[in-house]
C-alpha cells in the first residue's frame, strides 16, 4: 500500500508541476512559491521528467499498481510526461533560433561549446577548473564582486563582462547567479565580474544602480590587473539585473555592449502589464514612494524611457511564458531600441521560458 501511495503522490506533484508551469499563480500571497516552482520546473524539465518517470517505474516494479490508487498516480506521471516532452523538445529548438540570430555577429570565430556534462549536472559549473576565479574583492566599501579568468596569460587585453544579479532588487547574491555564464566567458577568452550590490528595503533606489557604476569604474580602474581592455566591457543580467544592466547601458557612457534577459524595462507601466505584486515591492521596498506621488522618478528608472541614439549595442532575451514580466514589455523595448539608436539591437524569446 505504501508503494501505490508514494506513486499516487508523485503523479499528483507532477500533474500539478506541470501545471504551475504553464500558469503559475498571480496572487501575491501565492506567486513567490509559485513562481519559484514554475521556474524550477522549466529550467530542469528533463531532470524532473526522467527522475519522476524512473521513479515511477521503481514503484511499479515493488508493487504500487496493486491498488486503485497506484493506478491513479501512474496515469498522473504519463499525463505530466505527455504535456512536459512536447514542451522540452519545443525549447529545444530555441539554440537553432538562437544560432540564426548571432551568426551575422562572427560567424567564423572559433569558440568552446558549453560542456553537455554542466547541462545534465548543472552544479559543475561551480567546479569548473579549466578557468581561474579571484572572489571577494571589495569594489566599494563592503561590495564585492567575483572575477573569473581564463587559465591562459593574455597575449592581448581581453573584453570583459560585467553580470548583474537578480533578485527584485531585494534578494540574490553574485555567489548563486552568472556562475555558469562568467565560466563559460572566460573558458572562451573573456574576464568576467560577478557583482554584488546594495539591496532593498535597506537600500533605496537609485543605491542599486549606484553601486552598478562604482562597479563599473572599478573594473576600469583594475583593468591592467586583470589584463581587461578597458574600452569593451559588456554588461549583462536578469531580472532585476536585466532592469539594472538595460540602465547602466544607457546612462554609463562607453559601455561596449549590453545583453540583458527577462529585464523590467517600463516601471511606469502605463499599459498594466506587471503582476500588482511588483508594483507594491517597488513603492514599499524599493523607491519608498508610489508610483502616482512620483512618476517622474519611476520613468527616469525606466530603461524604456533612457533610449537615445548613442545607445550601445544590446541584445535583448527575453522568456515567451514569464508570468512576472510579460514578453510583451520585452517586445516594446525593442521596439524602442530599434526606432532611436544607431546601434544593431538583436532580440530572442526563449520559447516557453519563465
Amino acid at each position: 500500500m505504501l508503494a501505490s501511495i508514494a506513486l499516487l503522490i508523485l503523479g499528483l506533484w507532477a500533474v500539478l508541476g506541470v501545471v504551475n508551469a504553464r500558469r503559475p499563480a498571480r496572487t501575491w500571497w501565492l506567486m513567490g512559491g509559485s513562481w519559484i516552482a514554475a521556474w524550477v520546473a522549466t529550467e530542469l524539465a528533463p531532470h524532473l521528467v526522467l527522475g519522476g518517470t524512473a521513479l515511477a517505474v521503481i514503484l511499479v516494479v515493488v508493487g504500487a499498481l496493486e491498488h486503485t490508487v497506484g493506478w491513479i498516480g501512474l496515469a498522473g506521471v504519463v499525463i505530466a510526461d505527455a504535456v512536459a516532452i512536447p514542451l522540452i523538445l519545443r525549447a529545444l529548438t530555441t539554440a537553432a533560433a538562437l544560432e540564426e540570430i548571432v551568426d551575422e555577429l562572427d560567424p567564423h570565430e572559433s569558440v568552446k561549446r558549453y560542456p553537455r556534462r554542466h547541462i545534465a549536472f548543472p552544479w559543475l559549473a561551480w567546479r569548473r577548473r579549466d578557468i581561474r576565479r579571484v572572489n571577494g574583492i571589495r569594489y566599494r566599501g563592503r561590495r564585492k564582486l567575483d572575477v573569473y579568468l581564463p587559465r591562459s596569460e593574455a597575449e592581448e587585453p581581453r573584453p570583459a563582462i560585467v553580470h548583474v544579479h537578480g533578485g527584485a532588487w531585494m534578494i540574490g547574491s553574485r555567489r548563486e547567479q552568472g556562475v555558469p555564464l562568467l565560466g563559460h566567458m572566460a573558458a572562451n577568452g573573456w574576464v568576467g565580474f560577478n557583482v554584488d550590490y546594495r539591496l532593498s528595503p535597506r537600500a533605496t533606489w537609485p543605491d542599486h544602480l549606484d553601486d552598478i557604476r562604482a562597479a563599473i569604474d572599478w573594473v576600469r580602474e583594475h583593468a591592467g590587473e586583470y589584463g581587461v581592455d578597458p574600452s569593451f566591457i559588456a554588461i549583462t543580467g536578469g531580472s532585476a539585473g536585466g532592469h539594472l544592466s538595460a540602465l547602466a547601458g544607457l546612462t554609463i557612457p562607453g559601455i561596449a555592449a549590453c545583453v540583458p534577459f527577462y529585464g523590467v524595462y517600463d516601471l511606469v507601466d502605463e499599459e498594466r502589464r506587471h503582476v500588482p505584486t511588483l508594483q507594491h515591492i517597488l513603492e514599499r521596498y524599493v523607491f519608498k514612494v508610489r508610483r502616482r506621488d512620483d512618476p517622474g522618478r519611476y520613468r527616469d528608472a525606466s530603461p524604456t524611457f533612457r533610449v537615445h541614439p548613442d545607445a550601445p549595442p544590446f541584445f535583448v532575451i527575453h522568456g515567451e511564458s514569464d508570468s512576472l514580466v510579460p514578453v510583451e514589455e520585452a517586445r516594446a523595448f525593442v521596439e524602442r531600441l530599434r526606432e532611436v539608436s544607431d546601434e544593431r539591437v538583436l532580440y530572442a524569446e526563449m520559447r516557453g521560458g519563465q
